[in-house]
């Protein structure tokens, strides 16, 4: 909505200022911020009043009941405040014209609503695991088919990717990048729902991920930089720094709820949202590749999953005490707080390194 302001400078020479990237993706990180500091403990209250309390106890493993039974109680769904401020911030710093913004706010809206629906059924129905994994499976698959048919079919969006380390080098995959997007956007929610399993660990890792993605977008979306760091120049890109830049906001301000111990839950609503457009921006500035280095935390959980059922079918044994892998080092005896911070502080290990591949050419 600011954005729009900037075509009355030639009335006022300050409105200049909403045209700068720079600018706006300041405020909505300081908007989102806010905003989840705001409605953060109204929220929780709400929730409380409600009753809408996270059920922790796990059957699959009554070992990590005892870990958890402090959480029992705690509000979830938390993710509704924090994808309500990332949206406002959006719709009031981006540039709505620009369709890149328009598709990764679909994302948002999409991947939360279904999040939503299973959050609701979990607390609703006793016993209940929430939506079938089927079923989540399918309407995420539904929309990363509409997001991957829309780019084969816009002219304008290279259907391209970005080879990490060598310079120049772009592989034109054609038709197969429908089948790329729809991998990528279903695997990044997937594996961000994963991630939250333990207070702060998810939406710390998030928070790296989006300035590391935030940073690729800019650069990306100039001209000159794009040029000098070698890599594909995607005109409109840039605007993705400012949705990357309300992520961090909102990842801060909902970490001041969430940090060990947590006062509330994301929750689906807010992990698939979260994790799905991560992953539709990386599809957008053809960083699909480097995701899986710079979001390597959730890689990580996602495989130690897959890992663990595929073995136990095979052999009827386990690799892990329990996957995701972050219970299998609580059960290796390590605290909480400390799975959550040596997990963060790969998160940004991972980031500082993604960031030099793109002067390693």
């Amino acid at each position: 909505m600011f954005y729009f302001l900037s075509e009355f400078r030639d009335l006022f020479f300050g409105l200049n200022i909403f045209r700068y990237i720079t600018f706006r993706t300041g405020m909505a990180a300081i908007t989102t911020f806010l905003l989840c500091l705001i409605l953060g403990p109204v929220f929780i209250r709400w929730m409380r009043a409600m009753n809408i309390k996270e059920k922790v106890e796990r059957d699959d493993c009554p070992q990590l009941n005892p870990l958890h039974s402090v959480k029992t109680g705690t509000p979830t769904m938390g993710g509704v405040f924090i994808i309500g401020s990332i949206l406002i911030s959006t719709l009031l710093w981006a540039d709505l014209s620009n369709h890149y913004v328009l598709w990764t706010i679909l994302t948002f809206v999409w991947l939360a609503v279904l999040g939503g629906m299973d959050d609701y059924i979990k607390l609703t129905r006793k016993g209940h695991r929430g939506l079938r994994a089927r079923v989540k499976l399918f309407w995420q698959l539904v929309l990363g088919l509409m997001i991957g048919v829309y780019i084969c079919l816009n002219p304008a969006i290279q259907k391209t990717i970005d080879i990490p380390f060598l310079r120049k080098v772009v592989w034109d995959i054609g038709l197969f990048y429908v089948f790329l997007t729809v991998l990528t956007i279903v695997g990044t929610s997937n594996a961000v729902n994963l991630t939250d399993g333990l207070d702060g660990l998810a939406i710390g890792c998030v928070l790296m991920v989006a300035m590391g993605l935030g940073i690729l977008s800019y650069v990306s979306g100039h001209l000159k930089f794009s040029e000098y760091l070698f890599i594909p120049y995607i005109n409109g890109a840039g605007e993705l720094t400012v949705i990357c830049a309300a992520i961090v906001g909102a990842s801060l301000g909902f970490l001041w709820f969430n940090c060990y111990p947590a006062t509330v839950f994301m929750g689906d609503v807010g992990s698939l949202a979260l994790g799905g457009s991560l992953g539709v921006m990386a599809v957008f500035i053809k960083k699909e590749l480097l995701l899986i280095l710079l979001g390597g935390v959730f890689v990580l959980e996602a495989l130690s999953v897959i890992l663990q059922v595929a073995s136990f079918r095979l052999t009827k044994k386990r690799i892990f005490k329990i996957a995701p892998i972050h219970h299998h080092f609580q059960l290796s005896g390590w605290n909480e707080s400390k799975v959550i911070i040596r997990f963060w502080i790969i998160a940004i290990i991972l980031a500082l390194f993604t960031l030099t591949t793109i002067k390693i050419r």
